[in-house]
């Protein structure tokens, strides 16, 4: 079975860095960063490896996968995945339907 082609939405790539550079801040050290970094890369080549393996979403061809405390929204295409958003769980659920929304 051949992967599928990953692709970051603006939102989502914006979210992500938002995230990282969030946590450099916090902790002062880029170790957390870099471990998130890892982490998302591993989810990501497993998502393409089986796009289905995840469940849907309340939002229409939108499925989810958990990496800690944090979710990789995405849609699947034709032979591309794409990432529709990052989000810390953390954070306020209005915001992530705002986010959702706007993703295309």
């Amino acid at each position: 079975m051949a992967k599928w082609t990953v692709k970051w939405t603006r939102t989502a790539d914006i979210q992500f860095v938002g995230i990282l550079d969030y946590w450099v801040k916090r902790t002062k050290s880029t170790a957390y960063s870099k471990k998130l970094i890892n982490l998302v890369s591993e989810k990501t080549l497993q998502i393409a490896k089986s796009p289905f393996l995840y469940k849907f979403t309340d939002f229409r061809d939108t499925r989810v996968a958990l990496v800690g405390n944090f979710s990789i929204y995405y849609k699947v295409g034709d032979r591309e995945i794409i990432i529709t958003a990052f989000w810390d769980n953390r954070q306020d659920p209005k915001r992530l339907i705002e986010a959702l929304k706007e993703a295309k």
